[in-house]
């Protein structure tokens, strides 16, 4: 389901907002983009663009490939969004990491304590990661094709 809206993204689909209350990305000096963020959900909640919800995408992921590998993971701040023309291949090739990342795993590295995305919480495993990064992936990938065939239907 990823792939299938992934590949129908146009130009102008990822930073489309759909409502005045959006969490989109923003251009910053120097040509990198800085996603809207808050330490503390705001109410009501933003709509997120598919720009924002691909950098989400890619902040996590990368944030549980880190973990998976042993890594220090990087901070939010770090994960920096590609742009329009780049996201997809990012977002494919982080797809291509977390399937190495798979490979690697054996029975053991399963039932290891999971550090991300439950800090100090000894009863979830890297087993519950792979489940949880299939949920929120999932989710993500609902939210943008949701957004794309909305941003089609209005042309």
């Amino acid at each position: 389901m990823f792939e299938y809206h992934l590949e129908r993204l146009v130009p102008g689909d990822f930073l489309w907002e759909p409502a005045p209350h959006c969490w989109n990305v923003r251009p910053a000096a120097g040509g990198s983009w800085v996603p809207d963020w808050a330490d503390t959900e705001p109410d009501p909640v933003p709509v997120p663009t598919i720009a924002w919800l691909t950098w989400h995408i890619g902040w996590w992921w990368s944030t549980a490939i880190d973990h998976a590998e042993g890594r220090p993971p990087r901070d939010r701040t770090e994960v920096a969004w590609p742009g329009e023309d780049a996201a997809v291949e990012w977002l494919r090739g982080l797809r291509e990491d977390w399937l190495a990342v798979l490979d690697r795993l054996n029975d053991a590295d399963l039932d290891a304590t999971a550090p991300f995305p439950w800090p100090n919480d000894p009863d979830h495993t890297i087993a519950h990661l792979l489940a949880w990064v299939n949920a929120e992936l999932m989710k993500n990938a609902a939210e943008i094709g949701t957004l794309r065939l909305q941003r089609a239907a209005a042309r």
